[in-house]
């Protein structure tokens, strides 16, 4: 151990080193005793010619690098106002990781690799809200790590399948991430960290990253387990597309660029191509290399990663306020509102999403709200896995709102899930908080830990099974309860599929 000072922000502490495959890195040692590494270049700078490019192995460094301060964030605008970065700004070299490790592992420590979430076009494995340090007191490293984000992640085009060794292109950001995975498998071991005790976990985006990561050929043989948190790789949230209909988008950018080349694209400044960008969607696709089959095609058969998975939402989603805009939600409306979307088919949408007075109506509005953007995904997620894939599915609905709230918003959770509560300072917590991040941080603790979220003191929490499945209701007191939106869930579905046949 080399111990040296170091001013990182306003406190003076000590610094460790370890030995990974491109040099010596000095991090520091928090005043809690775990040790953190920050701005951890896991893959070359994707920059000049090898942006859109698979990643390429990060060059090794001389002497021991400084791991105190964190690497910049991807190439990104300013999209949600509730993401605090501690990253110096953005720029394309950013594909960089942090790690969290406690000051002792024996035997070695269960790691936990978590993606951010931002919809694929923001995010940072700097944020507040993902910090490790309270999870690796618990015993359990924690490493996040940095993905390309929007047209620099997820453009698709002929001619870069052309020079592609897979005749592929698109998909980078996930390359990114099973790059990242691949440095944490072989690199883990120097933090006190176990190879073989990889789960995956991510919120919204990141949870959607899970799905890719567990069905993927390149990845599904490295973790063991995995975590999301509201959203899957599987309609209605952002499936995957063919990758003649992902280049389509692509040629149609080019084409609004001016039709330049591939070398004058990749000439262009960053900066510039994020603001022609701007607005544009370029999806994930089914390349045949990252992903071979449609997600929900692997899961159906089985092809997954074989390994324990826990995921869930929370209890508002989405928001009720989507289908009224202006008007009352008064059981009038909500019958022609029903009647605009489901068709002929309005009356049994309000059998499963009923509406006797405005309070029943905002809460099936809700719960409708909330199925088409990530909970409808994540529970067929779940459902296949549990049918497929040989180990238990646990399922949770997180109903703490935050201060303030009447229902637990997208995102809302994760502070509580990661022990961060203490890092957002924009909400008054009160002592129903202070218990329910306890709660859910010791089941994600157990479940990375043992591949259950069993934990000492708290309700057991039931694996998915049957015909009457059951989930755990997660706030300041947790208790199971039957899955009572699997009804209308499964209506929903079979109403989606039929309108894309």
């Amino acid at each position: 151990m080399i111990l040296l000072l170091a001013a990182v922000g306003l406190a003076t502490q000590a610094r460790d080193t370890v030995a990974v495959a491109g040099g010596r890195l000095a991090g520091v040692i928090a005043p809690s005793g775990v040790l953190e590494f920050r701005g951890i270049p896991y893959a070359a700078p994707p920059v000049g010619t090898l942006r859109w490019r698979a990643t390429e192995p990060a060059a090794p460094w001389k002497g021991v690098k400084d791991a105190s301060q964190w690497g910049p964030r991807c190439m990104q605008e300013r999209v949600f106002a509730d993401m605090n970065f501690r990253s110096p700004g953005i720029s394309e070299d950013c594909l960089t990781l942090n790690v969290w490790a406690p000051p002792h592992c024996t035997p070695k420590c269960p790691v936990l690799l978590y993606f951010y979430g931002g919809g694929f076009v923001a995010g940072d494995g700097s944020e507040y809200r993902y910090d490790g340090e309270s999870l690796a007191r618990r015993g359990v490293i924690v490493v996040t790590a940095n993905y390309r984000l929007g047209v620099f992640g997820f453009l698709a085009l002929e001619s870069l399948a052309r020079e592609s060794r897979h005749q592929v292109s698109g998909n980078y950001g996930l390359i990114d991430q099973i790059s990242a995975l691949d440095w944490v498998l072989h690199n883990i071991a120097a933090f006190g960290g176990s190879p073989g005790g990889i789960t995956i976990g991510g919120e919204s985006a990141g949870s959607i990253s899970v799905t890719a990561l567990m069905v993927s050929p390149l990845s599904r043989d490295m973790i063991a387990g995995a975590i999301g948190e509201s959203g899957g790789l599987i309609n209605p949230t952002l499936p995957p597309v063919l990758l003649d209909t992902a280049m389509e988008r692509g040629r149609e950018f080019a084409t609004a660029l001016g039709g330049l080349s591939l070398s004058a694209l990749r000439d262009l400044p960053a900066d510039t191509l994020l603001a022609r960008a701007a607005g544009r969607q370029f999806p994930i696709a089914i390349d045949g290399w990252v992903l071979t089959t449609p997600p929900e095609t692997t899961l159906a058969h089985g092809w997954q990663a074989s390994v324990p998975l826990l995921v869930g939402w929370n209890s508002e989603e989405g928001s009720w306020r989507r289908y009224f805009d202006s008007v009352p939600p008064t059981p009038q409306n909500w019958v022609a509102v029903l009647k605009r979307i489901f068709g002929d088919q309005a009356d049994s949408a309000l059998h499963y999403f009923p509406g006797t007075d405005s309070n029943q109506v905002k809460q099936s509005a809700t719960l409708m709200s909330g199925a088409n953007y990530t909970a409808l995904s994540t529970w067929k997620w779940a459902q296949m896995a549990a049918r497929t894939g040989g180990h238990p599915v646990y399922v949770y609905q997180f109903t703490r709102p935050r201060p303030g709230a009447t229902r637990a918003v997208h995102s809302a959770e994760i502070e509580y899930a990661l022990g961060n509560l203490g890092t957002n300072h924009v909400y008054a917590w009160t002592p129903d908080d202070s218990i329910t991040s306890a709660v859910t941080e010791a089941y994600v603790e157990a479940f990375v830990k043992n591949g259950t979220p069993q934990a000492t003191g708290l309700p057991a929490w039931p694996a998915l099974a049957g015909d009457s499945p059951r989930v755990m209701v997660l706030n300041e007191h947790p208790h199971p309860e039957d899955a009572s939106f699997a009804a209308a869930f499964r209506f929903l579905d079979t109403f989606l599929r039929s309108r894309t046949h």
